[in-house]
């Protein structure tokens, strides 16, 4: 499809700033290769000078393709209902969450090579006419060449090999673990083809397992109410959030680390393979609706300690992020790009970014969101149907005026 001329605009920082997620069953592992194939045939692609990649972009009605150099979109394909976008993790595709399952997002855009020798090729982006099917789909997390989709109304986790996914509308669904109890969960692809998945059901979540490659539970951790999210940092270290801390799976051995307050709820993180400290969301009040909170954790997954560290403004849980250097990067609702020493949690920059802005009601309802691949920072801007790329080495700003309202964003 072909997308109009929008126009690209520089600003300097402040120049922008003025314009404007218990049972003792144990899961079953099956596989599966069932599905229809796609009658979709893309464009030959072509072969670039340099590596072009790409981000996706969700907006109320479709999905926007954007180079991530010219922040200028080369696709537009129209997709109805709410969707999320999660990376693959193959540097090239993005699974959409859609109501019946999981759809890919080839962005057709990848480099081939080794050392200094790469060819890059770029092509038409195209969403996978065939749907891995989920009845709730949740979150989907690549680590160690695999990538899981949970299935929130199932309990079922569907995982795929990275590089095979080119595969997925010819028929491979790689394959299934079923958990005990359906609930709203996530699975984490460890090293040697095993897994860590979260426990809980309808009414209550509790902790997390360690499976095998065949399925077979190696150990568990019930000391985490209300279980959410994931990320992974250096070492290998994998953490989860907890109403009251968080676990951290670390060198075979799961560790809990208490909160400072009795409820101090971590749902949401951010992780950096240069740093053993993960960022993530702090709440204090269990009877809030919506809770705006202004201070964020620092998890050391080395020494299982964790920090406070207050911003003065509050932010969202779109709102997390990481530098290529393991700076802790927090999109505060004051517009500012917030830059945190992890080490230290001392504040060291202010990046002004976007105007101010509050966060809505509803959490499906479009909000400016962070995502950082390498050392560029992409600012989502609702209110001005616009792009931000921040040059996290320079503190530069680009701007592009999108033509459409901006929800969900995933770099590939």
């Amino acid at each position: 499809m072909s997308v109009p001329h929008r126009r690209l605009v520089v600003f300097s920082a402040a120049a922008a700033l003025l314009a404007a997620c218990s049972s003792s069953g144990q899961p079953t592992v099956d596989a599966v290769d069932a599905s229809t194939p796609s009658t979709t045939v893309p464009a030959e692609p072509v072969e670039s000078a340099t590596a072009q990649p790409r981000l996706a972009i969700t907006y109320d009605g479709g999905l926007l393709v954007v180079d991530a150099n010219t922040l200028e979109p080369v696709s537009d394909i129209a997709l109805d209902g709410f969707n999320r976008v999660s990376p693959a993790g193959d540097d090239r595709r993005v699974f959409v969450s859609v109501g019946d399952g999981f759809r890919l997002l080839d962005t057709a855009s990848w480099s081939e090579g080794h050392d200094d020798h790469y060819h890059h090729y770029v092509g038409d982006p195209v969403l996978a006419s065939t749907t891995i099917a989920a009845d709730k789909p949740g979150h989907v997390v690549p680590h160690h060449g695999r990538v899981a989709l949970f299935d929130d109304g199932t309990g079922a986790i569907r995982i795929l090999r990275t590089d095979a996914l080119g595969d997925v509308d010819n028929g491979n669904r790689g394959r299934e673990v079923n958990l005990p109890e359906a609930h709203h969960g996530v699975a984490v692809p460890l090293d040697g083809e095993g897994l860590l998945v979260t426990l809980g059901n309808e009414e209550q979540r509790t902790g997390i397992a360690i499976l095998d490659a065949a399925g077979t539970e190696l150990q568990r951790n019930e000391q985490c109410p209300g279980v959410h999210g994931e990320t992974t940092a250096a070492g290998d270290a994998v953490v989860v959030g907890c109403q009251d801390g968080a676990l951290i799976f670390r060198d075979g051995t799961i560790t809990k680390v208490d909160a400072p307050d009795p409820y101090g709820r971590i749902g949401n993180q951010a992780g950096s393979e240069a740093s053993p400290i993960v960022l993530g969301d702090y709440k204090t009040d269990p009877d809030a609706e919506l809770e705006r909170p202004e201070r964020v954790a620092l998890i050391d997954t080395a020494t299982a300690q964790l920090r406070l560290v207050d911003l003065g403004t509050s932010y969202t849980f779109r709102s997390l992020g990481r530098g290529p250097e393991g700076e802790a990067l927090v999109l505060g609702t004051n517009g500012e790009l917030i830059v945190i020493n992890p080490e230290s949690g001392a504040i060291d920059r202010r990046i002004p970014v976007i105007e101010a802005w509050t966060e809505p009601d509803d959490w499906q309802q479009p909000r400016p969101a962070l995502k950082v691949d390498g050392s560029v920072a992409y600012v989502t801007d609702p209110a001005n149907q616009a792009i931000h790329a921040v040059d996290l080495t320079t503190d530069e700003l680009r701007t592009v005026v999108l033509g459409e309202t901006p929800n969900e964003i995933s770099t590939t």
